[in-house]
């Protein structure tokens, strides 16, 4: 007989494990299975390091503008090793961590990999296991093209595998991991090429940013080539790899390559149709409002869905899931409206609500542009030509602002706060009559005209 749980969780990332931490604390009988590392791609090789490898190339740039206010530097070298040892130990510390976490909440924790046998249960290791509700959190891994020689270049999980900064490297993507390690490579010493399938990096977004981050990246000594493709990639005999392109050239020499072209949802191997869950083409679950599969008693959260893959999203759906399914709240969920998203680019990105195409394809003549482009102040004396640029999206005659749009030093501390006043409703007006902090780059949101 299978042994019995009110509610199964398969995958040990942000959002599985939120939300079997919340159904716990509810009183309900929890199990969650994970194979690997607790803390999923974002502990992993995600956020987290990649975050302490961004505030490394932060302070590398900061030292390059330490000599317009005075310093002079004795400057010795980066020691990529070094960060790298003391990053994996952070990250080893977080996966201890939740060890704790979820023996504290009082979740059962089952080392291997699931697959369904039905739509109330599992087989794990040659167990079965049965629950009256499984939530399916098992994420996502990249992509890797199919492609003569591709196995020749690492994703973002072997970035964080390096032991050192390569010398010349090419990174093929478009989207934030493309441009984020872009960004964290160059400013630590490699040479870095991104090569773009169309001709803009960070197509979802709204138009002034990608171009105003085009701009930042080649002024930072990236190459950009965009309408360029990879066809295949070889070895050569004296090391490096010869990537054989269409577009603006034909043959690139780099030490490394790095797919960042997307993920693929880890839904494979799981048997879901033994279940009756229906996926779509691309391998990622639908699901509604509520994170219901089109089966009773199956959910999922997180990236393997088809909505916003960002851990803070994974992180809330599951809460909310927990809450709706054993505390007593049966309308609580999600609302995937207004959500705010930062990507670490140099300088960072900031962005909630519509872009202006967005806007203006569903209000028409109602929407009205708020914009500024300026130098912060720090940069006076800085010899980096940084701007920051901000922009909101406001509709109808109160003025409601439905997008902001940032790009520049501190805007990802910014936003947040500005978060909650866009998610509660506040017009151009509130923000006029709002008393700015003077000097920051934050009071520009406040004083547009």
């Amino acid at each position: 007989m299978a042994k019995h749980y009110d509610l199964i969780v398969i995958g040990g990332g942000s959002g599985g494990l939120s939300v079997a931490e919340r159904a716990a604390g509810y009183g309900a009988r929890c199990a969650l299975i994970e194979a690997g590392r607790l803390g999923g791609t974002c502990v992993n090789a995600g956020c987290v390091p990649k975050k302490v490898m961004w505030y490394a190339a932060h302070l590398a740039h900061a030292l390059d503008d330490a000599p317009g206010y005075g310093f002079r530097l004795d400057y010795f070298g980066f020691d990529w090793q070094k960060l790298k040892t003391a990053r994996d130990g952070y990250v080893r510390d977080i996966n201890e961590w939740y060890l704790g976490y979820l023996a504290d909440a009082g979740v059962e924790l089952i080392r291997g990999f699931a697959r369904f046998v039905d739509a109330h249960t599992l087989e794990v290791g040659g167990e079965h296991l049965s629950a009256d509700h499984i939530v399916v959190a098992t994420g996502g891994r990249p992509r890797i093209p199919n492609l003569p020689g591709a196995e020749f270049g690492i994703t973002s999980d072997g970035f964080f595998e390096l032991s050192a900064c390569p010398p010349r490297v090419a990174i093929v993507g478009s989207g934030y991991i493309a441009v984020e390690l872009a960004g964290m490579l160059q400013t630590l010493g490699a040479e870095v090429t991104l090569l773009v399938r169309k001709d803009q990096v960070l197509r979802p977004f709204d138009a002034t940013i990608r171009e105003q981050l085009m701009e930042r990246l080649r002024e930072d000594g990236i190459t950009v080539l965009t309408r360029t493709q990879v066809r295949a990639v070889a070895r050569l005999a004296s090391g490096p790899l010869s990537l054989h392109c269409d577009g603006q050239v034909s043959v690139l020499q780099v030490d490394t390559l790095l797919w960042a072209i997307g993920r693929v949802p880890n839904t494979d191997a799981l048997d879901l149709a033994t279940a009756g869950v229906t996926l779509n083409p691309d391998g990622s679950i639908p699901t509604d409002p509520y994170q219901n599969t089109d089966v009773p008693g199956v959910y999922a959260i997180g990236d393997v869905t088809e909505r916003f893959h960002l851990t803070p999203v994974a992180i809330a759906a599951g809460r909310r899931l927990a809450d709706r399914l054993f505390g007593q709240q049966p309308e609580r969920r999600l609302p995937y409206e207004n959500i705010p998203s930062v990507v670490f680019s140099h300088p960072p990105i900031g962005v909630i609500g519509l872009t202006e195409e967005e806007a203006r394809q569903r209000h028409g003549d109602a929407v009205k542009i708020y914009q500024t482009r300026f130098r912060p102040m720090y940069h006076t004396f800085t010899a980096r030509p940084t701007h920051t640029v901000m922009k909101l999206v406001c509709v109808g005659p109160e003025e409601k602002i439905v997008g902001c749009h940032l790009i520049g030093e501190g805007v990802d501390e910014i936003l947040q706060g500005f978060a909650v006043a866009i998610r509660m409703g506040a017009t151009k007006r509130d923000f006029d009559d709002t008393v700015a902090i003077h000097p920051t780059s934050a009071e520009e949101l406040v004083t547009m005209r």
